[in-house]
């Protein structure tokens, strides 16, 4: 048995389970000189949610940030995590946009490419695995590791054989949820080794404190590479702490050769680092041994948290929890893991808010039952499918396959505010960010989220920064972290609710003007809200979500159950239908409105 290797998360996982991905470029560079010596095998730096929030967040250009990490580890392997056809968002791309982010990854320094599928359908996996050979770079298949009566290590191991006969250089067992258990990885881990004679990593979230046991029982049967967390960022939702490990192995047949006292400094350094982020920090990133009674994995449970607050119903959260193997068995036990995570626990909480099971189906739903995101590890809910898909053709070919090329028309789309390659291939992943990115960064007006609220400059300053407010019956703890720009016509406020983080916009309003003919909508917008949902032709939306599109305008004509609106919450859309058939007499929504259940949306006459 030769040494274990280690890859650290520092630089991704580690940051974006415990606060949010917000971790900034400035803080990893002065310590990349002493990473770069410690000799790992490899380092994550890119990918999951890195790119999402570099652009959404922090105002950071996710390419510089490759370029400058490639810069400042010039003998370390750098690696990324890649949701196969789905790159780094929540929807196939066509083959030529696949290929072309790879390769220009590749060349911007990227070495491992670590590509997975939500659903472990292997075909989403080859573009992906193609072009990450064809650049001459690592590609390391992926297989999802769950628990469901159609998951067993016969099934597991199939996989690891088709990814060694799709030439994939190694293969990584992702435990994204913490499920495994000592003795499950050394099954699990024995059968691969058993049966594929390539190089395996072991991938295991701490969160239900299991990992390092995992871990061991692992290195013990022929498992090649774990990942860790530097210890100021493991534990919890995070990962197993790096210096253990190499503490633990020391002396030892397994022995890392990692300097143990160079870890102590850079561990020091990021325990420095981490006080800057606090008010990103979650209450939900410690150990959660409920993840192996119901499967759902630490951010997913923090994510409905704050769904549920927003609705005023945190204390359904059990119903909630309850709801979402129910939901999962009805698409067929796909593992919870982006994007699927999203898709199941979104779908639960409509569930158990509107009373009535799949009452509203999120256009996601509908996609994963029409098999647009591939084949669903089980057997569906076949009276659902035909309630979400109706009589359309159930899709059984590979989802991409269905994509004509669209790098060259996202080109045309994004014009000239794209000035590299790079510039559209972030309006590929991203179109709503990527886009205001590119504006506001030719705009010179680039600016990233406060880490702190502003020191206050006046009376209209000092009004407090903590404090609780009740709601209807129900008090919260609010902290106010930071603020956007004063004069502004909308501002961003950054504050905690009950310590979870939030964003809050705030437009200022001179005088409310609603062009809508609803009677009684300017009584009502009084006070700048819109008119409550009383009347039956009132539409509403059943959670709180932002308008991603709006479907009809004053004066149209309209069906029962046709669609008006398109709503997102949790980065999942739902198709909003009219509640009665008549004639549209007002519109009280646009593109980018935030909304809530009790307002009326659309107002629709017989």
């Amino acid at each position: 048995m030769s040494k274990i290797e280690i890859t650290d998360v520092i630089l991704r996982d580690a940051h974006q389970s415990l606060i949010a991905t917000r971790m900034r470029t400035e803080d990893m560079l002065p310590i990349c000189d002493k990473l770069d010596k410690v000799g790992y095998w490899s380092l994550e730096c890119w990918g999951g949610a890195t790119y999402d929030a570099c652009l959404r967040f922090l105002k950071e250009d996710p390419w510089e940030r490759l370029s400058k990490l490639r810069q400042a580890l010039p003998n370390t392997r750098l690696q990324m995590l890649v949701r196969g056809q789905n790159l780094l968002g929540y929807r196939h791309y066509a083959d030529d946009v696949v290929r072309a982010f790879i390769l220009k990854a590749a060349e911007q320094g990227m070495d491992v490419f670590r590509i997975f599928d939500a659903l472990n359908d292997i075909r989403n996996l080859r573009t992906a695995v193609e072009a990450t050979r064809e650049a001459g770079k690592h590609a390391q298949g992926t297989i999802c590791y769950t628990v469901s009566p159609v998951h067993d290590t016969r099934g597991f191991v199939k996989m690891a054989r088709e990814l060694a006969e799709m030439d994939c250089d190694s293969i990584c067992i992702k435990d994204m949820a913490g499920l495994l258990t000592p003795y499950a990885t050394e099954e699990l881990v024995k059968a691969i080794k058993d049966a594929v004679d390539l190089p395996l990593q072991l991938h295991s979230h701490a969160t239900a404190g299991l990992a390092e046991m995992c871990h061991l029982k692992a290195i013990e049967n022929g498992c090649d590479r774990v990942d860790t967390a530097i210890s100021s960022w493991a534990g919890g939702t995070s990962h197993p702490p790096t210096e253990s490990l190499v503490a633990g192995l020391r002396g030892t047949e397994y022995d890392t050769g990692l300097d143990l006292e160079l870890l102590q400094d850079i561990g020091m350094y990021f325990y420095e680092v981490r006080k800057k982020y606090h008010q990103f920090e979650s209450e939900f990133t410690g150990v959660d041994t409920r993840v192996q009674v119901n499967q759902i994995p630490g951010g997913m449970i923090s994510n409905l948290a704050n769904q549920l607050k927003e609705q005023n119903a945190l204390g359904r959260m059990n119903e909630v929890m309850e709801e979402i193997p129910r939901v999962r068995e009805d698409l067929g036990y796909p593992p919870l893991v982006t994007p699927t995570s999203q898709i199941v626990g979104t779908q639960a909480v409509l569930n158990v808010l509107t009373g009535k099971r799949y009452e509203t189906i999120t256009n996601e739903v509908k996609i994963y039952l029409q098999g647009g995101y591939g084949q669903a590890p089980g057997k569906v809910n076949e009276k659902l499918r035909r309630e979400a898909v109706g009589e359309q053709d159930i899709i059984e070919v590979r989802p991409a396959d269905l994509l004509a090329p669209e790098l060259e028309h996202l080109r045309r789309e994004i014009g000239d505010l794209a000035k590299s390659d790079e510039d559209v291939l972030s309006y590929a992943m991203f179109p709503e960010i990527g886009r205001q990115f590119l504006e506001q960064r030719a705009a010179g007006t680039l600016q990233p989220e406060p880490l702190e609220p502003p020191p206050g400059d006046g009376p209209q300053e000092s009004a407090p920064t903590e404090f609780n407010i009740v709601l209807h019956g129900e008090t919260y703890h609010i902290k106010i972290t930071g603020a956007g720009h004063k004069g502004q016509p909308e501002r961003h406020f950054y504050m905690t609710v009950d310590g979870v983080p939030e964003e809050a916009v705030v437009e200022t309003l001179d005088e409310i003007v609603l062009t809508g003919g609803a009677e009684g909508a300017v009584q009502e917008s009084i006070n700048g809200r819109r008119p409550k949902a009383t009347k039956e032709g009132h539409v509403t939306t059943s959670m709180p979500g932002t308008i991603v599109e709006v479907l009809v305008k004053e004066g149209d004509s309209i069906e029962a159950g046709a669609p008006v609106l398109i709503t997102e919450a949790m980065k999942m859309e739902t198709e909003v239908q009219a509640p009665i058939g008549g004639t549209v007499a007002g519109v009280f929504v646009q593109k980018g409105d935030a909304v809530n259940p009790d307002e009326a949306l659309v107002e629709i006459e017989p």
